[in-house]
């Protein structure tokens, strides 16, 4: 019995030995391209817009959609796609829709394997826009600082947002497991949604208030400013690093920890249930500190606005840095 098992052992070794060696073979043959190993046939297909462009619609289940300036001066939309799920582009009004072809019969729909990502490239070559609307599912979004404008609503599953755009008006970006990344832009007023994707805010002037609300990812904010900075979430860790509020700020998470570095704000509510409130902020605040079972520690300053601290479990330890 022994022997017959060994037997089989070694059979599979030598089987699965050999199956490797056929597989890095073959692939190399590919220059290791897994995409060609996808069963779903992908085009490359270009429409050419020749009408004037004031706005943005676009809908796509899985492509991931890019902004790029014109190398040319014309507006053009680049699909690279599976030829069984193709997109269109047309103008409405002045409006550059983008959506999904009529859906033909479901066994079309039906793929194996594919390792490739469908992707929309829109070429615009102008560098202001008024409205911009997304609406998407598993496919990523990403916007360059070359272009402007005046709203912005922003709306994917599993895929993540990346914009280093300015809006002179409102943004509202809300994703489910991606992340959301703004760097290096001025805003109306910022609303921000993620469930449990992390969110990033770097070098951000937003004339208007800060709505974030993050169900279990991580949010990291620095060199924001803001007239009132709104702040939930329940899990998830929140650090700001030279965040100045003209008004209010308003934090608040459940098991996360809150860091504020050098941040400021005319009056502050924080609340955590589990996590600790650490950091520094850069004027004086009257300090009303207390947790549950935590330690506290706070300056014992009488002057300026109201800085109110609570936690259950963990601990307040706030200084201030002028």
């Amino acid at each position: 019995m022994k022997g017959t098992t060994k037997s089989w052992l070694l059979t599979a070794a030598v089987l699965l030995l050999a199956g490797g060696l056929v597989f890095a073979w073959a692939m190399s043959g590919l220059h290791w391209d897994f995409s060609a190993l996808g069963t779903v046939q992908y085009v490359t297909d270009t429409a050419e817009v020749d009408e004037r462009v004031q706005n943005l619609s676009i809908r796509s289940g899985t492509a991931e959609i890019v902004f790029v300036p014109s190398e040319d001066g014309r507006c053009r939309v680049v699909f690279y796609e599976p030829e069984n799920r193709r997109h269109t582009a047309s103008v409405e009004d002045g409006t550059l829709v983008i959506e999904e072809a009529e859906a033909g019969a479901w066994y079309e729909h039906i793929t194996l394997f594919s390792f490739a990502t469908p992707k929309i490239t829109v070429c615009l070559p102008e560098t202001d826009y008024a409205a911009l609307e997304i609406r998407g599912g598993t496919g990523s979004v990403s916007i360059p600082a070359d272009f402007t404008f005046e709203r912005m609503d922003i709306a994917v599953g599993t895929g993540g947002a990346r914009c280093a755009a300015s809006v002179s008006g409102p943004v509202r970006i809300k994703t489910g497991t991606g992340d959301i990344r703004l760097n290096d832009l001025s805003a109306g007023a910022l609303r921000l949604s993620v469930s449990t994707g992390a969110v990033e805010l770097r070098s951000v002037a937003c004339a208007g208030d800060v709505e974030l609300t993050v169900s279990t990812g991580r949010a990291y904010l620095a060199e924001v400013s803001c007239k009132n900075l709104v702040s939930g979430g329940s899990t998830g860790d929140l650090v700001l690093e030279q965040v100045v509020v003209g008004e209010k700020m308003t934090l608040a998470r459940s098991t996360g920890d809150l860091r504020l570095v050098q941040c400021d704000a005319a009056e502050l509510e924080i609340q955590t249930g589990t996590g600790s409130v650490t950091g520094s902020l850069r004027s004086e605040k009257v300090f009303f500190a207390k947790s549950g079972t935590g330690r506290v520690e706070v300056p014992e300053t009488v002057s300026g606005g109201p800085c109110r601290v609570t936690t259950s479990t963990g601990d307040i330890r706030l200084e201030i840095q002028g």
